[in-house]
């Protein structure tokens, strides 16, 4: 009498086969899981430092990610929440690498000189956070330009705290700085977007320029008489 060994197909009932069948296809290739985090990084491969965030489609970012488009569903209900998100973390990144610029500048680089150096840095940086800000700032959709204009929000914020903090260390003080905040971040800002397609040289002169400028907006700031303003 012949016995099946356990290995053989015979022991594989009909229901095992049909359990079997019902097993989802693999698919090679994509992610099973992915981070916000993940998701934003694969955006701005995608966007890198000449296209815009509208030029994007959600099945590019899925491409790029490794996954699903309905997974993209999991951390963001479009593409435009998910490029809020995109200029939200840009502006803190950059917001904190220029505060790290101001409070490490030396007596032989000014304050200024170290701010916009490190600023045109960041244009040229792979991460794009500067590239994007500018572009989706002045080009960019109604809802991107409120996100945008929030962020120079908090950069005016963070730049008047460290206006004020250098001038008492000089003993000197400042007339409204947060206007005087509010004028250096309109204008670093808007030197970037003129800079931003230039040869390094002219950068530089446009930057030299730019440096003058906002010496005489804080050189101004220290002079005002509040009376006369009335």
């Amino acid at each position: 009498m012949n016995r099946m060994s356990p290995s053989s197909p015979s022991d594989i009932s009909i229901s095992d086969e049909t359990d079997l069948e019902k097993l989802p296809p693999r698919t090679v290739g994509r992610k099973a899981t992915i981070t916000k985090e993940e998701l934003c990084q694969a955006a701005l491969n995608l966007i890198g430092s000449q296209k815009s965030i509208a030029s994007l489609s959600l099945r590019e970012v899925a491409r790029e990610a490794s996954i699903a488009p309905n997974s993209f569903y999991r951390h963001f209900k479009d593409i435009d929440e998910l490029a809020i998100e995109l200029i939200e973390r840009s502006g803190l990144v950059l917001r904190q690498i220029l505060h790290e610029a101001r409070l490490k500048a030396s007596p032989k680089n000014s304050v200024i000189r170290s701010s916009i150096e490190v600023f045109l840095e960041q244009l040229d940086a792979d991460e794009g956070n500067l590239s994007l800000l500018l572009r989706e700032g002045y080009t960019g959709s109604t809802s991107y330009k409120q996100a945008v204009d929030h962020q120079l929000n908090f950069f005016q914020q963070e730049l008047r705290d460290d206006l004020i903090r250098l001038e008492r260390l000089n003993n000197g003080k400042l007339a409204y700085p947060e206007i005087a905040a509010k004028a250096i971040t309109q204008l670093v800002f808007n030197m970037g977007a003129k800079v931003i397609d230039l040869a390094a040289n002219e950068r530089k002169e446009v930057a030299e320029q730019t440096i003058i400028m906002i010496h005489m907006i804080l050189e101004g700031s220290r002079h005002l008489d509040h009376s006369r303003t009335r």
